[in-house]
């Protein structure tokens, strides 16, 4: 079967080529990919090529399939796995496999370390491996994008799993964030963190307080505009957002808010900044957990951190990268169950032949997540821009997007696929 597919063969090396896929083997599915969505470790890994830890050294020769963050349908089931999966079923797929076996170890994961599965094709094979680790996931959503987006969500809820926090006089960890505590995002309106608060507010395990920051007073507003005081409040959720930029809005401002002023038990930081990540630090309280979440491109990045606290006052420091299959089945229930929206995160859709652009230029490109459909052609389009541009099928979609408090959604999804141009 042929295929179109983003391919890489080296650093900033991307090409758009269609390909022969092989005939599945027995212990392995074909399956058609709808939509990916582009994340920063794309862009890190095509950057790097074979430097990037889960890129093999021989893609000159045996280029990878790009994206990682992708939802589809089967389309056939080899023998070993027809009790388990059938054709016509919604599928989602964790990337991290922690397969010792694959291209490089196990590091390997689709969208990094595969010839044929990624998420940036409209056909992919599924390797026996990803059955074999219980990294195929079924999805029950009526949209494509939210199962692409179920990846970057199992990102945070894993980074809210990784928090932990001790007792006194015990050596035992309590994971996860403390529940009716205070906790802060720091740059926090970016996708990521409009995830974390949509997940804060959601999910079983809520702190009483929570605190978003940033220095951009468009991207808060639009933040408060999507996840109101009003919604948390009936969640059980204090929300302040707060624009550190502003004078008197520092630190001492911060810690202000927490009860009896002592800081935070959980501090997020969603920007690889060394400033933000000293603030952290500073807004920790007793026993207080940072948990570095954006991951730098630096190697040698870093920043100051108060060991005196360490010592005297038990706060520490976590880092996640990636969430593992349980974040991820928990994130694809809670938006079938319409717990969790990630289309806040959504800012940018396209066609498979955006993808190459989008990807070596995403740090340039302002707003949240770019999601790409790979069966139609489309240059990349910012949803706030639908409305400036020409042609029956952006007016369309800008009017579903603005009657959807200019947010994409499972009916401006239907309405692209079914008048965009096929590529």
């Amino acid at each position: 079967m042929k295929t179109k597919a983003v391919r890489m063969y080296g650093e900033k090396d991307l090409r758009l080529e269609e390909f022969e896929l092989p005939a599945i083997k027995d212990d392995e599915i074909l399956a058609k990919i709808i939509s990916d969505s582009i994340c920063m470790s794309s862009y890190k890994s095509s950057s790097q090529g074979i430097k990037h830890k889960r890129v093999p050294n021989d893609v000159a020769e045996n280029p990878i399939i790009m994206g990682h963050e992708f939802c589809g349908e089967i389309v056939e089931v080899g023998s070993k796995w027809a009790d388990k999966f059938s054709a016509g079923k919604k599928f989602s797929i964790q990337p991290a496999l922690n397969y010792e076996g694959g291209p490089v170890g196990i590091l390997s994961a689709p969208g990094y370390s595969y010839q044929f599965i990624g998420g940036d094709s409209q056909y992919v094979i599924i390797p026996a491996e990803v059955m074999e680790h219980d990294c195929l996931l079924d999805y029950q959503g009526d949209s494509y994008y939210m199962g692409s987006l179920a990846e970057p969500m199992s990102c945070v809820v894993g980074g809210f799993h990784a928090n932990y926090h001790t007792t006194p006089g015990s050596y035992v960890h309590k994971m996860g964030i403390v529940e009716g505590g205070a906790m802060a995002l720091l740059a926090g309106v970016g996708p990521m963190g409009l995830g974390a608060i949509d997940y804060a507010i959601h999910c079983d395990r809520k702190p009483g307080l929570l605190v978003v920051t940033d220095i951009d007073t468009a991207r808060l507003e639009r933040a408060a505009s999507i996840y109101t005081v009003e919604e948390a409040k009936a969640n059980g959720v204090e929300l302040v957002y707060v624009n550190t930029a502003e004078e008197g809005k520092g630190v001492d401002y911060l810690k202000s808010l927490t009860p009896k002023g002592e800081g935070f038990d959980d501090v997020f930081v969603y920007a690889p900044v060394a400033p933000v990540v000293e603030q952290a630090d500073k807004l920790l309280g007793f026993d207080g957990c940072l948990n570095f979440f954006a991951g730098p491109t630096n190697p040698e990045f870093s920043a100051q951190f108060n060991f005196y606290n360490v010592h005297y006052a038990a706060t520490h420091v976590v880092g996640t990268s990636g969430g593992n299959t349980d974040d991820m089945v928990e994130s694809l229930k809670m938006m079938a169950e319409g717990k969790l929206n990630p289309s806040t995160m959504l800012t940018h859709i396209g066609g498979l032949d955006a993808v190459i652009e989008t990807t070596l230029n995403l740090p340039n490109i302002p707003g949240g997540k770019k999601l790409v459909y790979n069966n139609i052609s489309m240059p990349l389009v910012a949803l706030a821009d639908l409305k400036d541009m020409e042609g029956d099928l952006y007016q369309g979609l800008a009017e579903i997007v603005e009657k959807h408090n200019g947010l994409w959604s499972p009916e401006a999804e239907k309405f692209l696929l079914a008048n965009a141009p096929a590529i």
